[in-house]
């Protein structure tokens, strides 16, 4: 009958509200969740963690892993000059606050059969200061 086809169009107009709703909540507080990062405490982090296997000035020297340089913004495994493994080339996202966060927390199993060592930062402030460290340290001039 008309009244139950009007009562499932409401149905499906709420439901599809209702996503789209908890979809700008959820990003909505995940871009919240991930500012507040404290850069100092972020460049102490890289130091102690980072530093002995990547660089983040312009021109910096690739080491062990890749310079920084430009980070945000470019996609995995497209440093210029450096070797990167296929499972870091083919897995084709874009690194960001929310792919990084992602990523530092395990990086073996963010992207399985990255040469990347580093066992991870499982403290979430850890992974916002580093990040935050990280966006200003790498900017592209």
């Amino acid at each position: 009958s008309q009244a139950s086809v009007n009562a499932t169009d409401e149905i499906n107009c709420c439901t599809a509200a209702c996503s789209v709703f908890y979809t700008v909540v959820v990003l909505s507080s995940f871009e919240a969740s991930m500012s507040g990062g404290d850069p100092a405490k972020g460049a102490k982090i890289f130091k102690q963690r980072c530093a002995q296997c990547h660089t983040t000035e312009k021109g910096g020297k690739h080491l062990t892993g890749p310079n920084l340089n430009g980070l945000f913004g470019r996609r995995t495994g497209q440093a210029k000059g450096f070797s990167y493994t296929n499972a870091n080339i083919s897995k084709g996202i874009t690194w960001g606050e929310d792919t990084l966060f992602q990523y530092l927390l395990n990086p073996k199993k963010y992207i399985p059969g990255t040469k990347m060592v580093f066992a991870g930062l499982k403290k979430e402030s850890e992974r916002k200061d580093l990040i935050s460290h990280l966006k200003q340290a790498t900017k592209a001039d």
